[in-house]
């Protein structure tokens, strides 16, 4: 059978949702409702690496985009996204369709149009009022660092992609556009 030549890049929890903070995975594995009608229309994969795993590991908190967005996790982004940016510009060298990139609406670093803010950090003793910084946790419009460090290098290269979003907040319809769309 030939190829289709047909890759999407994915955010990394969209293939292995294991890889997330725990207790916020919203399925089991793989998002499936996404992943398994993609395949059936012949698209690859470029799995991008999750930038937060491979900074805090998996015994990490839930952070905000105001903790990721210091100049050492924009290095380490950088750093991950290169072979992914190589791999880009060889496959389009080549004759292959990068069709686009998913993100995950919500995540600080994953973010397509919506991100996670907030005034969250410190030490949880003395005087620290727990309440009153997750209280200040919210979605708001924006890119996660790693996209935004992503569609930085993607244009300084040359590199036009579409980008598409799950929202966390309702996945079935995000899927169901996404799939629309492509």
């Amino acid at each position: 059978m030939q190829r289709s030549k047909k890759i999407l890049l994915l955010s990394h929890c969209l293939l292995n949702a294991n890889a997330k903070v725990e207790r916020i995975a919203l399925y089991q594995g793989a998002l499936s409702a996404l992943i398994v009608p993609l395949i059936e229309r012949g698209y690859g994969f470029l799995q991008l690496p999750c930038p937060e795993m491979l900074y805090g590991g998996m015994a990490r908190w839930g952070q905000v985009k105001e903790q990721y967005d210091t100049p050492f996790f924009r290095r380490h982004c950088e750093a991950l996204l290169m072979p992914i940016l190589d791999q880009i510009i060889d496959y389009r060298t080549h004759g292959y369709e990068i069709i686009g990139c998913i993100g995950v609406d919500g995540s600080p670093s994953c973010g397509i149009v919506k991100t996670c803010q907030g005034k969250w950090g410190g030490e949880l003793s003395g005087n620290f009022d727990l309440q009153a910084t997750i209280d200040s946790v919210e979605s708001s419009d924006g890119q996660g660092v790693f996209m935004q460090i992503f569609e930085a290098l993607l244009e300084k290269n040359g590199v036009d992609l579409s980008f598409y979003a799950i929202d966390e907040s309702n996945p079935t319809a995000s899927v169901q556009h996404i799939l629309k769309e492509l």
